[in-house]
């Protein structure tokens, strides 16, 4: 029997499209369209939003590692690395208790550090938004940037 391209691409479309159907409906798909790291509820900036939270006044956390900080950091960012979040969470909880507006970046490209500390802080009841591609979009974007371990 020979080979029919158009029944082998006829079937090849309806089996991805039961995919795709089943991955939209079933609520245990892989998110197409969105981050993947992302969580319900968690919101996502991009860097020009960040800049201009930062402009207002936001409170920004830096989730890469300590060392990363203080080689270079967002001026006025509080250091909250995600591999020793609860020693530096007790120092920064007071300005995050009283601030209303928070973000929290990484390293980007495939940092989930940024997330981790995000649903940390949402599980102590404080919201935070995550910037998107993190460091590398701030940088990138050519906003400000501060040396040293003083924010």
């Amino acid at each position: 029997m020979p080979l029919r391209p158009g029944r082998i691409a006829l079937i090849a479309a309806l089996g991805l499209a039961c995919g795709l159907t089943w991955n939209t409906w079933s609520g245990r798909g892989i998110a197409l369209g969105a981050n993947a790291f992302l969580r319900e509820g968690a919101e996502e900036i991009d860097a020009s939003e960040a800049r201009a939270r930062f402009d207002r006044g936001a409170l920004f956390l830096d989730a890469r590692p300590v060392a990363n900080y203080e080689m270079s950091h967002i001026p006025r960012a509080a250091p909250l690395p995600e591999d020793d979040f609860d020693r530096h969470f007790m120092a920064v909880e007071p300005r995050l208790r009283s601030s209303f507006d928070a973000v929290v970046y990484c390293a980007g490209y495939g940092c989930e550090a940024s997330h981790k500390v995000a649903d940390r802080l949402k599980a102590r009841g404080i919201h935070v938004a995550i910037l998107n591609e993190g460091w590398p979009a701030w940088t990138d974007a050519g906003h400000p940037v501060k040396e040293g371990a003083q924010p």
